[in-house]
């Protein structure tokens, strides 16, 4: 009875385990569905929304794009002829593959250091260290000699086998060791698909054919050309133009984020400092570029030629290059003929009507060694107290205050004191010459009297002899307000980076007898740039344009010759000074009689036989250098020339500042005797116009 039971049971588990699996068949049916209808529906999803950055990603990974460098632009003179160009040299190149190892670096680097000798000067102790364990014969031999190695993690082990080998003595390597070990150092610091020049100057016709001969057996070196910078007409003009940097020195280290982020490479030339600087987004051309296609293991397969590549674009400057030479000459030559009294000789030569520049010079001179310098930038960054000079701009601001007029402007010269110091003319110092003079007299006999009159006017003070000194110090800033408007102690504008504004002095309440140093230019300091810029201010009738000295840009015509202007520098006005013409007029008859007048106190009279004849204003400042009194010596003019063009006269004006440092006394006939000897060379200044 039992057993019957039992089958009894049994036979309906198995009818409702066979009524049950259709049912539980369709579930695992209807669940794939879903499934795969779900995954159809992410597929479809991720191809419509992501279909093209995914095909991107895969052409990413099997095709790059490798940069490759260019001529850099050219910088002529005015006249065409060239003063910074390109030399070409055969290099060995090597692009770097896609994951590369130092194993693989060690091969190429010794077999190309069979055919190769490059400098070693700048291997260092790592960098041979990495060569040798580069090597893992090397490497297990070394870790062999360390105790307790086996317990470091990869990185700390590999450190303390550097350490091992760099304690090694270097006499142990041999010539030829060190000269892979080079090679190598060049290979590891490329980037993945980037090239640099293994050795880039001075590569043999044996080493060119040996390399092409073996370039098979070599994977990433090549043959390519190099390029450097050049000066057909002498390294003086490198001190205007600046520097580049190459692939051994890298991007500038105070700008590598900066133009990194411009796209360029760590090993990448760059403009490092004035017009190379200035003008690298011109100068630096566009790179070609190759794609380079890979297989599945990271190998180049390929390489295709995509964009050759554009020559960067020319600078032409204002500067006329045999001019130019010939200021430096000059100025260098007046330096050397001091005496060993000065230390320092700077020469500016602009045209006031659009700010360019035709010439500009310097030379230090050490006063400890007496070794002369060329210091062409000095023009632009050495501050230095002019001294009378600025009696034009002081002038100038007493009339537009209003403190004088055109037609009411006559003054006392008189020994000025105040708080028992006692301050005068150059030749009124004991009040013995008291004389009366207007505004463009005082300017003919340089009256430091009178403008320490006009400043006391204008700080609207009544001058009482031996009284105190009670100005308001805002004086200071009334005075430098109108110097500004000139271009002294601001910003001249030129397009050469690291130019000074100059030096102030103190000007609190303290210092209020400065005041009067302030007012005929023994005070605070200025460039010669700005000189020239004031100079030019006044001659154009009062527009205080920006100096240049790039006067186009130009393309490369295909036979390498300069190409058509691309791009052409206009004047820039940075203000106008609101004179009347009336008001100008008193200005420039004072620069005029300067030289031309018939005062005996004239302090330009040696300069009257230049021809054509020229405007112009003396200073000099007593200063102090490392303690010890000295004159500084400057001059600035205007020189009127006659120019024929196509048959027909017209007047041009060129305007100069030039400055001497003296530490001790000199005679000011020392120094136009320079400027008369500058002037012979006008005939030069024709080729310009």
């Amino acid at each position: 009875m039992t057993l019957k039971i039992f089958r009894k049971r049994t036979k309906k588990n198995e009818k409702s385990k066979a009524a049950s699996l259709p049912f539980r068949i369709n579930i695992i049916f209807i669940v794939v569905g879903v499934l795969f209808i779900a995954l159809l529906t992410q597929l479809a999803y991720l191809q419509v929304m992501y279909g093209s950055k995914f095909k991107a990603e895969v052409n990413r990974s099997d095709t790059s794009i490798v940069n490759g460098d260019v001529q850099r632009g050219m910088i002529y003179d005015s006249t065409g002829h060239v003063l910074v160009g390109n030399s070409a040299h055969q290099a060995i190149i090597y692009t770097k593959g896609v994951n590369a190892l130092s194993s693989d670096l060690y091969q190429v680097a010794n077999e190309l250091s069979k055919y190769v000798t490059v400098p070693k000067g700048s291997l260092t102790k790592r960098q041979l260290a990495d060569y040798y364990l580069a090597d893992s014969k090397n490497l297990t031999a070394v870790e062999r000699q360390i105790p307790g190695i086996k317990n470091l993690s990869e990185d700390a082990a590999y450190d303390k086998a550097l350490d091992y080998v760099e304690k090694m003595p270097t006499t142990r390597f041999s010539t030829a060791t060190k000269n892979a070990a080079t090679i190598f150092a060049k290979m590891s610091g490329a980037y993945q698909l980037s090239t640099v020049n293994i050795k880039d100057s001075n590569v043999s016709q044996k080493e060119v054919a040996q390399v092409g001969e073996h370039l098979s057996d070599m994977p990433g070196v090549n043959l390519g050309t190099s390029w450097s910078r050049n000066y057909p007409n002498g390294k003086a003009i490198q001190g205007l133009a600046g520097t580049v940097s190459n692939e051994k020195s890298g991007l500038p280290s105070d700008r590598v984020n900066e133009l990194l982020a411009q796209g360029y490479s760590r090993n990448d030339s760059v403009g490092q400092s004035y017009l190379e600087r200035q003008y690298e987004p011109v100068l630096r051309g566009t790179k070609s570029q190759t794609q380079v296609i890979l297989n599945n293991d990271n190998e180049i397969k390929k390489e295709v030629k995509k964009y050759g590549g554009q020559k960067g674009d020319n600078l032409q400057l204002t500067i006329n290059a045999r001019f130019q030479k010939k200021l430096q000459s000059l100025v260098r030559s007046a330096e050397q003929g001091a005496g060993g009294n000065s230390t320092g000789t700077y020469a500016v030569v602009m045209n006031p009507n659009n700010g360019a520049i035709v010439g500009m010079a310097g030379v230090d001179r050490n006063p400890k060694t007496s070794k002369l310098t060329n210091n062409v930038l000095g023009t632009i960054n050495s501050s230095i107290v002019m001294g009378s000079v600025v009696k034009g701009a002081m002038v100038s601001g007493a009339l537009m205050d209003g403190v004088i007029t055109p037609t009411n402007s006559t003054l006392t010269d008189q020994p000025i004191t105040t708080g028992g110091v006692k301050k005068s003319s150059w030749f009124n110092h004991n009040g013995g010459s008291n004389v009366s003079v207007d505004a463009s007299g005082a300017l003919e006999i340089s009256s430091n009297s009178y403008m320490m009159q006009l400043a006391m006017k204008e700080a609207r003070f009544k001058y009482v002899e031996g009284g105190a000194l009670t100005m308001n110090p805002s004086i200071f800033s009334k005075l430098r307000g109108y110097f500004n408007q000139f271009g002294l102690g601001v910003d001249t504008g030129i397009d050469i980076p690291g130019e000074s504004t100059g030096l102030k002095g103190a000007s609190g309440r303290a210092h209020i007898g400065s005041a009067l140093d302030e007012s005929f230019g023994n005070y605070d300091a200025y460039t010669t740039m700005q000189v020239a810029q004031y100079m030019s201010t006044i001659a154009n009738g009062g527009y205080r344009i920006a100096p240049h000295v790039v006067e186009s840009i130009r393309g490369t015509q295909k036979d390498g010759q300069l190409g058509a202007i691309k791009a052409t520098v206009m004047p820039k006005v940075l203000n106008h000074i609101d004179m009347t013409s009336a008001q100008r007029a008193v200005v420039k008859r004072g620069l005029y009689d300067v030289v031309h007048g018939t005062n005996t106190y004239k302090t330009g009279g040696e300069l009257d036989t230049i021809k054509p004849e020229i405007s112009a204003k003396t200073g000099t400042a007593q200063t102090f250098y490392n303690g010890n009194e000295t004159v500084t010596l400057s001059l600035r003019l205007c020189l009127r020339r006659q120019v024929i063009l196509r048959s027909s006269l017209r007047w041009q004006c060129q305007t100069w500042a030039l400055m001497r440092r003296v530490t001790t006394c000199s005679l000011l006939s020392r120094f136009t005797r320079l400027t008369g000897r500058l002037f012979s060379q006008q005939r030069l200044l024709s080729k310009n116009t």
